[in-house]
């Protein structure tokens, strides 16, 4: 679906979010691509402040895919059991490493094809790291901050990340598409929230139209 004929012009928008989050990134901390990706994985439904909590030791016990792979499944289940869900994120954490190892000698591969082929990897957590570790512009990131804030601002009328995705896609400029969705998660985050967003004072007061708020 096409944005709302209330929504702000995109370029108002990007604007605003550069004078907002100048430097906008994802906020899980990372030093690989690799490890990028695992703490992608962890982050689902789980704060990143806790996820850089556990990866903090983490990534000192398990510092690539392989270690990932080959590690005692037990212990690596007590080791994410902080981050909610851990026997399913021990299972899909192994399988994605083994898969790095497998196909792609341990290393995150550079295209969405790719990236999308790995056990449970969607285009979300593929944009995440495709945009943030390689600045590639293979799509824009939609968490559950940008699912809420693009139909709040009119700039989609969907309700699901991937329809949500290709409809930022077809207005937001292409230059732009790595620096937009880590602005809006942040932007959902800190100022457009679930409960009680912080209208008075938001930067995009005078142009939003508050769809649904």
């Amino acid at each position: 679906m096409a944005p709302s004929a209330d929504a702000p012009d995109i370029d108002v928008i990007l604007a605003r979010l550069h004078e907002l989050h100048p430097d906008a990134r994802y906020e899980l901390d990372w030093e690989t691509p690799e490890q990028l990706l695992v703490a992608t994985i962890l982050a689902a439904q789980c704060t990143d402040e806790r996820v850089n909590r556990v990866t903090k030791t983490l990534f000192v016990t398990y510092p690539d895919a392989a270690a990932f792979a080959q590690a005692d499944r037990e212990e690596l289940e007590e080791a994410l059991k902080p981050t909610g869900f851990f026997r399913q994120k021990t299972k899909t954490v192994q399988q994605v490493c083994q898969a790095l190892v497998d196909r792609h000698e341990g290393e995150v591969p550079r295209s969405m094809r790719s990236m999308v082929a790995l056990p449970g990897i969607g285009r979300k957590s593929a944009n995440v790291v495709l945009n943030t570790a390689f600045d590639m512009p293979t799509g824009i990131i939609v968490d559950t901050h940008v699912v809420r804030v693009a139909p709040r601002m009119g700039l989609s009328s969907e309700k699901k990340g991937e329809k949500i995705e290709r409809d930022l896609m077809a207005v937001v400029p292409e230059s732009e598409w790595t620096f937009f969705g880590p602005a809006m998660v942040l932007f959902g985050r800190y100022t457009c929230t679930a409960r009680a967003p912080k209208c008075d004072g938001c930067v995009m007061a005078d142009v939003c139209p508050r769809i649904g708020v």
